[in-house]
């Protein structure tokens, strides 16, 4: 039976403020292990059997870090869909049903996010055979995972009666009684002394012929603008682009909303195969292994009379003395302090920084492009300097700036510059400047990283004072 993995990657983190943000949220860090938390999903889908090349559902300023760290792992997507609005899951599951109905209507769908920590793969993938039986009787499957605690962070499954299969296995999937909202204290102990309850993963298998009658049936507002926005489907530069015109106007909403809660073929897979949504730095504490006082630790950190703490440095040393229960993140731009009851909290930062029009919630330090990145590292009046990382064989667009001039000195690599039509190629410790109004271009034609050092001089120095005449990224 082949298993056609769809990856969920809109998510944006806020929660994990500051180190994800909006240009760079959580499943692109690496939080948990060496992988991001995208590549472990496409990682673990990957080693299903029967699996096939995943079809990524992305919003559109995301497409070439997902395209980066897809090749990272040698994991190419069967395609990666760009979304032009976020329009929740309900829409986003209905792109690739309409896509895998083309060639076969009855593709069994593992819809995962991008974002979940699964630690045994064993389980996962005994629980995901199981759930491949039930939505090959005709369900709607979803995975609850088994609670080992009164959490009152995620909603919860009531099972209802046992599903028999014509097929033997080694769980019992049952019918869905109802869906939870997230509980107080009280009623997720009560939860947890009753039985039969499961929290709600948000991973789900299902056959795109059924989801797709199953949103005809309750949701055909959904149904014909996604239908429609696929139709009108283009290619660009290797990702598909659903017509605009069709999807903005699609309402938004969940699968949980739209379908699970409404049809009655909802069916979920009791597991336990140690999941988290990793949804706050608490969740992310507990787990993450810990030293004897109960402290995660990462980066240049010292701690002194600190317990059950979660402390993370990206750059500086981070000393923290005599405190409990504290989550301390240390990135280039901004500092986060908090109990780790206050996690919830942290919505009021993110909205500190828009009433002030900052960008600290927004993107880092270090800016993410196709090409490579780039990093300010001082700023004053009239003149500002960034470090700049060019991928080998890849090239900035062909530009020009009205109110800026431009110094270049490379650190490490070869620079092919181009000014004016007249070509040159710069090593390590040379330098060439480009005056304002004169139409350029940076290029790597090595084989390694090219780092330089670029100081920036002029009246307006904003990233929107470009002008570009030819850009190999579609931009």
């Amino acid at each position: 039976m082949h298993i056609h993995p769809v990856i969920l990657s809109g998510g944006s983190g806020t929660r994990l403020w500051p180190l994800s943000r909006t240009s760079y949220p959580k499943q692109f860090l690496r939080l948990v292990g060496e992988q991001t938390m995208l590549q472990a999903t496409l990682t673990r889908a990957n080693k299903l059997p029967g699996t096939q090349a995943p079809i990524v559902i992305c919003n559109n300023e995301h497409r070439f870090l997902i395209r980066e760290q897809c090749e990272a792992i040698e994991i190419t997507p069967e395609t990666i869909y760009l979304e032009p609005a976020a329009r929740n899951t309900a829409p986003a599951i209905a792109l690739a049903a309409f896509h895998l109905s083309q060639s076969d209507e009855n593709a069994v769908m593992l819809v995962l996010p991008a974002d979940h920590v699964i630690d045994d793969q064993t389980a996962f993938a005994e629980a995901v055979q199981t759930a491949i039986l039930v939505a090959q009787e005709g369900y709607l499957a979803t995975f609850g995972i088994v609670p080992h605690a009164p959490e009152t962070g995620y909603g919860y499954i009531k099972a209802g009666k046992a599903i028999s299969l014509t097929s033997p296995t080694s769980l019992t999937p049952y019918h869905v009684q109802s869906f939870i909202e997230k509980p107080n204290q009280e009623t997720a102990e009560d939860y947890l002394k009753e039985g039969g309850y499961t929290w709600n993963s948000g991973m789900f298998i299902f056959t795109a012929k059924r989801y797709l009658d199953e949103l005809q049936q309750h949701r055909p507002d959904i149904y014909t603008t996604i239908e429609q926005a696929w139709q009108n489907k283009t290619e660009d530069l290797g990702f598909i682009r659903p017509g605009k015109e069709a999807f903005v106007t699609c309402p938004s909403d969940s699968i949980d909303y739209a379908i699970m809660q409404v049809t009655d073929r909802a069916a979920v897979v009791p597991a336990q195969f140690g999941w988290s949504d990793v949804g706050s730095w608490d969740s992310l504490w507990k787990i993450s292994p810990k030293d004897a006082d109960g402290n995660v630790s990462n980066g240049d950190i010292h701690l002194t009379g600190t317990k059950n703490s979660y402390v993370r440095s990206e750059n500086r040393l981070v000393s923290v003395i005599g405190l409990e229960d504290v989550v301390v993140i240390e990135t280039a731009d901004a500092v986060l302090v908090m109990h780790k009851s206050k996690a919830q909290q942290i919505k009021e930062a993110i909205s500190h920084c828009q009433a002030n029009a900052r960008k600290e919630h927004l993107e880092h330090l270090r800016i993410h492009r196709p090409w490579g990145w780039y990093e300010g590292i001082d700023r004053g009046e009239r003149f500002q300097v960034k470090r700049i990382m060019v991928k080998p064989g890849e090239k900035l667009s062909l530009q020009m700036h009205h109110h800026r001039a431009e110094h270049w000195i490379v650190v490490s690599g070869t620079a092919k510059v181009t000014v004016d039509n007249k070509e040159t190629l710069l090593s390590e410790n040379q330098s060439t400047y480009i005056s304002l109004g004169h139409v350029h271009r940076l290029e790597n034609p090595g084989k390694i990283p090219l780092h330089l050092v670029e100081v920036q001089s002029g009246a307006y120095l904003g990233e929107d004072d470009i002008v570009r005449f030819e850009d190999h990224y579609g931009r």
